[in-house]
Parts: structure tokens; C-alpha cells; sequence
């Protein structure tokens, strides 16, 4: 294998230069590595970074508690499309002209959802968001594959992979601090100046290239049809279908429908287009399919945490959305001190250990959360967020490198697309498994729990006899007091069916980590050092 790096056999597709023949990167590498890290960093912020503000951006554009979810759930659709099209779009507009467009049109759609005073508004540009912010985390992993030479790449792929890990961790906390200190909109103009930054970075450090307009011409665009029909039609499905009853819905009928078509029309690209918009075919090999495969169950894994900790906090503990963000962020700790040490543990240690190691973490920083009680609070989790931190990046830096030795350097820029959207959408199947369970598990233990407690209850009637003792001797009125006591039971009952419900959601999430441990023994590790194997990618 040669030296310097291509992306799809063609650095002058791409508009990328190549990195330095002397092996080590020049500065202006280092500003195109940035460049690549910055975007990808605005885009995993903006994920989030509504969650928290949510409450104040619904009142002011004038939407309800499931209209609201809309905004989130407008970005998560346009952003999965766009990052499997990514690969695509680079080699028809070349790399440095497709960032600079998408940066561009993101400060626009920023803009417009920091203006919006109509939902219509504020969805819309959450879409352009989600298509602009797609583009820019599969393009940071082609700037470090082609500007950083072999034996920095781990540096490069470290930074990286810590802002995919960090970026749906700070989002909340920022916005949540944006809203309650500045104003809600701010969580959108803030992509203003990082904007304004990335541009610059990109003019500086990338090459001026050239439209490829035959790429347009002859694409795949019977895939291309499927693709965005089948994966928006599922994101949607799949993030609104518990609060829509799921096939009780027409809406979520109609779009499992579309869901299907898309899926039909990508699988006819396969046999009739000459280079499939999404290269199922890779999937043949034991070893990417793995890796997809371990990826999604982490993706459903990170995000899945990231639901369930700050609603057990906020339902439970009783915690704003600084609080916890807090707690949020203490699995981010290890991330950072574990940085200098990451490169040199990916160049020594065999992919699959540090997988492993990592699973085993993730899992039973689980396990440690299922002993919750409804006096638990946000030191309680210091532990398990720690060890979670760890098992995170350990499993994480690994499958990026891994992903890319499994397949040819002519394939690398599929896979990425493919591994990318494979996280995504992992976490949002994972999300969905996870809403269902706690709705129908917190019915259930609801319902038991009332059921224990009936009129010959001896615990139950203490119960109720002495609070409505403690509100009559503040009130003096009987009928009153045992209203109140019996509120109190209620609002008891559901705060023990909730911890019980959040406990056994921790011990699915982490029975399907270990389960992915066996997969792991399947990746396809780097060759030693010093000799030909795949540069790093994700």
C-alpha cells in the first residue's frame, strides 16, 4: 500500500492534498484537521442542543409537548440521509467547495431557526440543519484519512472520535445554560461565529478543487430515491411511533409503508447501478459487518444513556437541566485524561481487546444502575458515569480504526457512510426499544403496585391515616387531608414504579452490550507496527 492516502482511489476528487511525503503533517494539515474537527463538533452539538431549551423554543413558536418533539426529531431525519451521501457529494462538488456550501447554508438555517416564531419555521430550518450538519462528520474522517500520514493517524482519529463522544454530552448542558442565562435563540446563533471560523479554516488549509459533474450524471439514483424515502420514513417512525401508538397511528402506517418502498428501491440499486449510493455488498465481509453490527448496539447504548439518566434525574432526584448536565458530564472525564494515552493504545494493543474491554466497561457501568431507589441523586451515578466513560472510548476508538482496516482503501469512503449511519440509526432503534419499555414496564409495575395496596391493605391504610393526620393538623379540614394523603400515595407509587422501570431498562441496555462481545472476535485488527495496514478512518 502506498504511502499517501486516497479517499476512493482519488485524492483529486476530493480537492484534499495528500499527506506530506516526509510522514509527518505540516501545520496546514493540522488547520485542514481542525477545520474537518470543528465541523463535526457544531454538527454532534446541535443534536442536542435543543433537549434542554425545549420548554422555552415551544412557547415562544407556539407548539405543544408532541409538536415539540418535531423539532428534534426534523434534524435526526435529514441528518441520517445526508451522511451516507456525503461520499457522494464530495466527489461531485469536490471537498473544500461541499464544505464550504454546507457551512455556509448552516449559519442560514441557524439563523432562521434563531428567528423563528412559527413551528412550520423552526422545523424547516432544523431539516436544512440536519442536511448541512450531516455533511460535515463523514467529511472530518476523510480530511484526517488524506492529510495525516500513517503514524499520526491515531492523533487524528483520537480527536475525532472525542468529539463524537462529547458533542451529544455538551449539547444539553449548553443549551440548557443558553437558555436559562442568555436567551433560547442563542442556542442556534452561537453556529454563527464557529461558523464564521470553520469557513475560514477551510479556505486556509484546503486546496481549491473542481466539480465532477459526470459523478452527478451517473449516480445511483434509484438508490438515491430509496435512501431518502426509507431513512427519513424510518427515523421518523421509529422517534415519533411510541407517542403515536405506534401502527395505531395512520401516520406511522403510512410511513412504515414509505419505510418499506425506500427499502425496496435500495435494494434494486444494488443489482442495477454501477456504484450503489450505499454499498450493501460490504456486509459480505465478517468483519465490517461486525463492526456495524458492535456500532449500532454502542450507538443505542450512548444515546440511550443520554435519554435515560437526565429523565431518572429530572422525574426522580428532581434536577434542572444544569444539574443534570453535570452528572452528564462526568463520563466525559476519562475521555479527556485518557487522550495523550489513546493513540499509543491503539498502536499496540489488538483492536478486539480494547472492544471488549470496552463492552465489558459500558455493561456493567449499567449493571451498577440497576440498584436505583427513589432516593437516589446525582452522586450516586459518579461511579458508573466514570467506568461508562471509559468503556465508551475504549469500544469506540478501536471500531473507528476497525471499520477501515476490515475494507479496501477504494472502499472507505462507503464504509464510513455506512458506519456512520449504522451509529445513528442505532441509536435511534435503541431510543424507540427504550421509550416502548419504559411505558409499557411502568404501566405494568403501576399497576401491580396499585394492586398490593388495596382497601384491606394494613401498610396501605397506616399510610394514608397518618398523612392525612400531618395535612389536618396543618389545614383542620378532614375531607381535605385524606385527598391530599391519598395524592401523595399516588405520586409515591408512581415515583417506585418509575425507579423500578429505569432499573430494568440499565439491565436490557446492558445484556445487549455483552451480547455484542462474541461480534468482536470477528474484527479484523491493524497489521503490526511498521508494517502495510489500512490508515485509520471512520
Amino acid at each position: 500500500m502506498a504511502d499517501t492516502p486516497t479517499v476512493n482511489g482519488n485524492a483529486g476528487n476530493n480537492g484534499a492534498a495528500p499527506a506530506s511525503p516526509e510522514g509527518r503533517a505540516t501545520a496546514t494539515d493540522w488547520a485542514a484537521v481542525a477545520a474537518g474537527a470543528l465541523g463535526a463538533l457544531m454538527a454532534t452539538l446541535d443534536i442536542s442542543i435543543t433537549n434542554s431549551a425545549l420548554p422555552q423554543i415551544q412557547g415562544e413558536v407556539g407548539a405543544t409537548g408532541t409538536e415539540g418533539t418535531w423539532i428534534s426529531t426534523g434534524y435526526l431525519m435529514s441528518e441520517i440521509v445526508m451522511i451516507p451521501l456525503a461520499a457522494w457529494l464530495t466527489r461531485v462538488f469536490g471537498l473544500r467547495n461541499f464544505l464550504l456550501g454546507a457551512s455556509g447554508l448552516f449559519i442560514l438555517f441557524s439563523m432562521m431557526c434563531g428567528l423563528s416564531h412559527s413551528l412550520p419555521e423552526m422545523i424547516a430550518g432544523r431539516i436544512g440543519q440536519g442536511f448541512t450538519g450531516g455533511a460535515m462528520i463523514p467529511t472530518a474522517q476523510t480530511i484526517i484519512r488524506t492529510r495525516l500520514p500513517r503514524a499520526q493517524m491515531p492523533v487524528g482519529m483520537t480527536i475525532f472520535g472525542l468529539i463524537v463522544l462529547l458533542g451529544p454530552l455538551l449539547g444539553p448542558v449548553l443549551g440548557g445554560w443558553l437558555a436559562e442565562n442568555i436567551n433560547w435563540a442563542w442556542c442556534f446563533f452561537i453556529n454563527a461565529p464557529v461558523c464564521a471560523a470553520l469557513i475560514t479554516l477551510l479556505i486556509v488549509a484546503l486546496p481549491p478543487d473542481r466539480p465532477h459533474w459526470h459523478e452527478f450524471v451517473n449516480a445511483d439514483w434509484i438508490g438515491i430515491a430509496g435512501l431518502s424515502v426509507g431513512l427519513s420514513s424510518l427515523t421518523v417512525v421509529l422517534e415519533e411511533g411510541q407517542r403515536e401508538l405506534w401502527f395505531e397511528s395512520d401516520m406511522i402506517c403510512w410511513l412504515s409503508a414509505a419505510t418499506a418502498f425506500g427499502m425496496v428501491l435500495i435494494a434494486v440499486s444494488q443489482f442495477t447501478a454501477k456504484r450503489p449510493i450505499m454499498r450493501l455488498s460490504l456486509l459480505r465481509n465478517p468483519s465490517y459487518a461486525s463492526v456495524i453490527l458492535i456500532v449500532s448496539a454502542v450507538g443505542a447504548g450512548l444515546y440511550g444513556v443520554s435519554y435515560l439518566l437526565p429523565q431518572f434525574l429530572a422525574q426522580v432526584a428532581g434536577y434542572n437541566a444544569e444539574q443534570s448536565g453535570a452528572v452528564m458530564l462526568l463520563s466525559g472525564l476519562p475521555a479527556f485524561l485518557m487522550m495523550p494515552l489513546l493513540p499509543r493504545l491503539l498502536g499496540r494493543f489488538d483492536y478486539r481487546v480494547l472492544v471488549i474491554s470496552g463492552l465489558l466497561c459500558f455493561g456493567f457501568s449499567c449493571l451498577i444502575d440497576i440498584d436505583l431507589t427513589a432516593q437516589s441523586v446525582g452522586h450516586d451515578f459518579t461511579w458508573s458515569q466514570i467506568i461508562r466513560g471509559v468503556g465508551q472510548i475504549l469500544a469506540m476508538m478501536p471500531l473507528n480504526q476497525a471499520s477501515m482496516a476490515a475494507v479496501s482503501r477504494e472502499d472507505s469512503g462507503d464504509a464510513a457512510g455506512l458506519y456512520n449511519m449504522a451509529r445513528n440509526l442505532g441509536g435511534s432503534v435503541g431510543l424507540a426499544i427504550i421509550g416502548t419499555l419504559i411505558d409499557r414496564r411502568n404501566t405494568f409495575h403501576t399497576a401491580a403496585i396499585r394492586d398490593s395496596l388495596t382497601a384491606n391493605s394494613v401498610l396501605g391504610q397506616d399510610r394514608i391515616a397518618a398523612n392525612a393526620a400531618s395535612w389536618f393538623a396543618q389545614t383542620g379540614d378532614m375531607a381535605y387531608s385524606k385527598m391530599r394523603a391519598l395524592g401523595q400515595l399516588a405520586a409515591q407509587i408512581q415515583t417506585q414504579a418509575t425507579v423500578m422501570t429505569y432499573s430494568e431498562t440499565f439491565y436490557v441496555l446492558a445484556i445487549a452490550l455483552f451480547a455484542c462481545i462474541p461480534l468482536a472476535l470477528l474484527l479484523k485488527t491493524a497489521a503490526p507496527q511498521g508494517g502495510d495496514r489500512p490508515s485509520a478512518g471512520h
